[in-house]
This record gives C-alpha cells, structure tokens and sequence, in this order.
C-alpha cells in the first residue's frame, strides 16, 4: 500500500494561523496596558499605562495649577486664556507652531535671595574657595568677587556688576569643556542653601512655577528659559528640574573656541580631529532688557505669546510679548512680597507692581497667589 504523502502548504497554514492568534492576543493585550514600559511616577515608583495617560490629561486641567490659590488672578487668565486658545474654531486659537512662552530663570523659576543669584554664588566660590582654583584667580575676578561679597551682605546690587560678573566668569572658567562646566555647575547646585531647611540650590525652584510650565507643555507650548544668568551654567541647573532641551535655554554668552586654535580667529582656523570645544574666555553679551527681546528674534524667530519674569531686566522682554501681538496675549510679572516663606522685599515688590499697572502685566503675588513655595517639607530658617 503507498504511503499517503504530507502536504507541506497545510502545514504552513496552520502555523500561520497559529502565529496570527498570538499576534493578536499580544496586541489586544498591549492596547489594555499590558506589557507596556512603565513610567516612572512622581513618588519615583512606576506608573501604568493608564496613570501615565491620567497625569497627561490632569496637567491640562484647572486642577494642574493646584498650588496656586483660587483667588490667584495668574490661575484664572491663564486657564481661561488656554480654554479659549486650544479650541478649534474659537476666534483665539493659536495654532501649536506658534505656542510660544518664554520665562526668566532667576526670581521667576528658581530663588535668587539666598543670599543672591545662583551664578553669583558660583563664582564667589570658584574664585574665593575652590582649591583647584583661588589661588590662580586673577586681581580682576577678585575684585569682582568682592562686590559680590558686598551685594550679599546688603542686598544691594551694585551698578555695573552684572556686565563685570559676566566678563569674570568668562575668565573663571576659561578652557573648560561644555561638559567639565556643566559637571562642575550641577556639583555645586548639590551645595545645601544658605536660608533653608532641607533643600538644596539646585531644588531651589518655585513649584508653583513648575506647574505652570507642566501646564503649557501639557497644552503643546514650546517653553524657553531666556536669562540673564550665563548660558552654561542656566543649562546645568535647570537640567533634572525642567523638561527642557539645552536648545531651548538662552543665557548670557561667552566664547567657544577650539583646543588647538590659539590666537586665531574663527574664520582662519578649521575644527579637526584632534580638537575639543572649550570656553574661550571673552564675554560676549549679558542677556538682561532689549538683549533678551534681541536673542528671542535671533534664536526663537518668533514673537511669544506668554511671557513670565520678575524684574526690570524682563520689562523688554514682557513689553515685546504683548505689544502689536497677533494673538491673544499675556504677561505675568512676580512680586517679591513673601516675607515669611522666602526673603522678600517689600519695596522691591511694591515697584513692581507698580510696573505691572502701568504696563499691562499681571502682577503674581508670592504671598497671596501661592499655597507652596518649595514644599511643605522646605521651611526658612530664623534670621
């Protein structure tokens, strides 16, 4: 009797099939959450699928401004403003290319009273205390130093410092790799603050000023941090606090040279190989007033349509963002006027609201708008 012969594409049928349900089952399951990568959540544990898409949908809403107060004027324009900007067909929308809001750092991100500006702080130390350096700091830095020193201890800020403090950093660190500065800011952000219990430089950032940047991002704003403060050292310390490139932190500028280039100038010499970008040690620019409106066209290309800051040296900045605005608008300007949870200054906070009411921005009250500065667990210690 002959031998029934196999059929080779029934085979290949039924594994087929087989193959097909499982691929199906998998992808059923995957669309529940199942197997997903997990997020890590704010507690630091992991997240589902579902709570990852839960956070996304809450940083949206009015409940994603929660340390603000409800009588806080920021938490009523802003949500009405973004209501009223991301629905399609409303007169106001703003298409997502053109969501921009820019923010200063220093006073309006991240605290600038303990005892001074955190790029101070750093080149105070460098120059004064750290022992790979002091004693190599030339008369210039310093002297410079010095007026920090001053400004510290007074509160008052010296005519003419910040362009000085500017060209003194430039030397301070001149040679260093972008990565050997930014190793050596995000070292001494890990110093623990001056004023406060249990907290460190780089957490001293205002939380309720988080959210709102949380809130933009949710709501598809593409946030830039322009500061005064000198643009390596903003990237290292906003970096793990803010979700935001390096592309998108503007600070002041200083040089960029190659480590074989010498005395050249850029146009005669060519990067090779063996090369490394280094600091160069020339100060180019302190971004402060009609600089900053000046690096927002050069670098964003675009007029924002919100703008955050906390002083004088943001009046351009915040002046140009709602000024001949094809959109609908906003500027929102903090004053300094907490005198118990931070080192505010009553007269300083007063000015500024007087400049909000003369110019059209909101004023935010630290004392009255916020439910929280820096946590519940961060308290100010007793002067």
């Amino acid at each position: 009797m002959e031998e029934k012969k196999k059929n080779p594409t029934l085979r290949w049928k039924i594994i087929s099939g087989v193959l097909a349900v499982a691929l199906i089952t998998v992808s059923c399951l995957y669309a529940f959450g199942v197997g997903k990568p997990a997020c890590t959540n704010t507690n630091g544990g992991q997240s589902s699928a579902a709570e990852t898409v839960a956070a996304t949908e809450a940083a949206k809403t009015d409940d994603a401004l929660s340390l603000w107060t409800d009588t806080a004027p920021l938490k009523k324009q802003l949500t009405d403003f973004m209501k009223s900007i991301t629905a399609e067909g409303s007169n106001d929308f703003i298409p997502v290319k053109d969501r921009i809001a820019v923010f200063d750092m220093d006073g309006t991100l991240c605290c600038e009273t303990d005892p001074g500006y955190f790029d101070h702080k750093l080149l105070y130390y460098r120059v004064t205390e750290d022992p790979d350096y002091k004693d190599k700091a030339s008369d210039e830095e310093k002297a410079v130093c010095e007026k920090i020193k001053t400004y510290f201890e007074t509160g008052e800020y010296p005519k003419g410092l910040d362009v000085e403090h500017g060209k003194a950093v430039a030397t301070a660190f001149k040679g260093m790799t972008p990565e050997e500065f930014d190793a050596y800011v995000k070292k001494y952000k890990e110093q623990p603050t001056i004023g406060y219990n249990n907290m460190k430089y780089g957490e001293a950032f205002y939380k309720p000023m988080l959210q709102v940047v949380d809130y933009l991002q949710a709501n598809d704003f593409k946030v830039y941090v322009v500061s005064g403060t000198d643009r390596l050292i903003t990237r290292g310390l906003c970096d793990g606090v803010l979700d935001i490139p390096p592309s998108q932190m503007i600070g002041s500028d200083e040089s960029f040279v190659a480590t074989n280039q010498g005395d050249k100038d850029g146009l005669d010499y060519t990067f090779s190989k063996d090369d490394k970008v280094i600091t160069g040690g020339e100060f180019i620019i302190k971004n402060l007033k009609m600089n900053k409106v000046s690096v927002i066209e050069r670098e964003i290309g675009q007029q924002p349509v919100l703008c955050f800051g906390n002083s004088s040296g943001d009046g351009a900045m915040a002046n140009f963002t709602i000024t001949n605005n094809k959109y609908q608008s906003g500027a929102y300007l903090l004053c300094c006027d907490d005198l118990e949870r931070e080192n505010g200054n009553q007269k300083k906070a007063d000015s500024m609201r007087e400049s909000c009411e003369k110019n059209g921005w909101t004023a935010v009250s630290m004392k009255d708008d916020w439910k929280t500065i820096y946590g519940d667990n961060v308290t100010r210690k007793a002067a």
